[in-house]
């Protein structure tokens, strides 16, 4: 029975997805017909072409420019954030200093603030700073992840000491100690994965940081396009789809380290 529940759910949820991408190789007079015509009859890929501006004589959204922006303000933040997470947690795990615990403690205290807490003062910052408007006002505060590095101390209180301590008496030195762990792959691979998704997805953020339409990142983007074209179903599917496309991809080469 649990597994029949499960499976109409999985239905369920997939169902409005399979008719998004649908939609998006239909004209718009067949969007709504009833009954849906799942198979579009006349596929067309000239929704892609307008949402895209290839080709087309319709207005430019600038569709190209935002996913090229996500993607770099993405793998940035994805880059960033793993590798500051990986030094802290090894400190944190294996490094032993005065005050490492409460230190530690007071770290994790940041996870009860919530971000649109900050989201003013770091505005002020970086104003002051004069960063905003810049893509590093959306990369920068990743480099401080408190989940992203508690995640990577519990991946490291998991490697036995005698593995560190064995190798610095072989003559590592202790950044050669820190990078050949191999233990903490499965970890890494799956921070790099719901950081990438977080960042691609951050909407917030870029709308307060980036007025400027030529550093705007996909969410904005889709969000001005739906808002202009709401009507036009086939278009806001196919923008939807190109959006969707890079998530997928990423959660394909990375569901392997997902438990």
């Amino acid at each position: 029975l649990f597994t029949i529940l499960l499976c109409a759910f999985a239905i369920i949820m997939i169902v409005p997805f399979i008719w998004m991408i649908s939609s998006s190789f239909k004209q718009q007079r067949d969007v709504m017909s009833i009954p849906i015509q799942w198979i579009p009859k006349d596929p067309t890929w000239d929704n892609f072409k307008k949402v895209l501006h290839i080709n087309s004589n319709g207005k430019d959204y600038h569709f190209m420019l935002a996913y090229w922006n996500s993607i770099k303000v993405s793998v940035l933040s994805t880059t960033v954030s793993v590798c500051s997470a990986m030094m802290a947690g090894y400190a944190f795990a294996k490094l032993r200093f005065r005050g490492s615990n409460v230190l530690f403690i007071l770290y994790l205290t940041q996870m009860m603030i919530p971000s649109q807490l900050t989201l003013i003062p770091r505005f002020v910052a970086f104003s002051s700073l004069n960063l905003t408007n810049t893509h590093f006002s959306i990369i920068a505060p990743k480099l401080i992840s408190v989940s992203a590095t508690f995640m990577m101390r519990q991946a490291f209180m998991g490697v036995p000491n005698e593995l560190r301590e064995s190798a610095l008496i072989d003559g590592a030195s202790e950044w050669r100690t820190f990078f050949n762990v191999p233990q903490i792959t499965p970890t890494m691979g799956d921070l790099a994965t719901t950081q990438f998704l977080d960042s691609w997805n951050s909407y917030l953020d870029p709308l307060v940081f980036l007025p400027d339409w030529r550093l705007q990142t996909l969410p904005i983007a889709l969000n001005q396009f739906v808002g202009e074209e709401g009507t036009a179903y086939n278009l806001v599917s196919a923008a939807c789809c190109l959006t969707v496309i890079p998530v997928f991809i990423v959660f394909l080469c990375g569901q392997k380290f997902f438990v």
